[in-house]
């Protein structure tokens, strides 16, 4: 089966996982939670969100892959005929969600989201598009440096606090122990 990724299967990055497959061959690509859900949202009817919400919330919060896919049939029996682009949607993108499941809780709350992640490369583009050209590959790793290193308005590290990453590390570390260097 091809694993080309379509634009709502990987937060929008073509190609993606065969990319991450190539270069990494044991790693493990999750979706965004939080943009397959803004997605799913987009192709609904706003005076249903108060419905849709929790039942996709539902899903996303199953103890396990097989809580999940229950709720999941669920849902598609009870919105699927009003909108089936986001039952099609959720059928395509499962491969990319379900490793989510697979997690300890702790990990889950860390890992639902790439927002912390994106902020960090927002704040990458605008520190290399201020400086506009860099002479050598060293010049423009000095830059990214001290962009991470920059704090905050307000103070507070570049990305925010990651509450739980203590717990959500410790986990990580037990499934992946060959993977993850301490």
């Amino acid at each position: 089966m091809s694993r080309t990724c379509s634009w709502p299967d990987c937060d929008g990055l073509k190609g993606i996982t065969d990319a991450i497959e190539q270069v990494w061959p044991q790693a493990v690509h999750q979706q965004c939670v939080v943009h397959l859900v803004r997605v799913s949202l987009r192709y609904t009817n706003r005076k249903d969100w108060q419905k849709i919400t929790p039942a996709l919330r539902d899903i996303y919060t199953a103890p396990t892959i097989a809580a999940a896919e229950a709720r999941f049939e669920a849902f598609a029996a009870e919105f699927g005929d009003q909108y089936p682009a986001v039952i099609k949607l959720w059928r395509t993108s499962w491969p990319q969600f379900v490793p989510f499941l697979d997690t300890d809780h702790e990990v889950r709350k860390v890992l639902y989201t790439t927002n912390i992640i994106e902020s960090l490369n927002a704040r990458f583009r605008q520190a290399a598009r201020r400086r506009g050209h860099f002479p050598t590959e060293q010049a423009a790793m000095k830059v990214l440096y001290l962009a991470v290193q920059q704090k905050r308005r307000g103070g507070g590290s570049t990305t925010g606090r990651v509450y739980g990453w203590a717990k959500a590390l410790n986990a990580l570390i037990l499934a992946y122990s060959d993977r993850i260097a301490i």
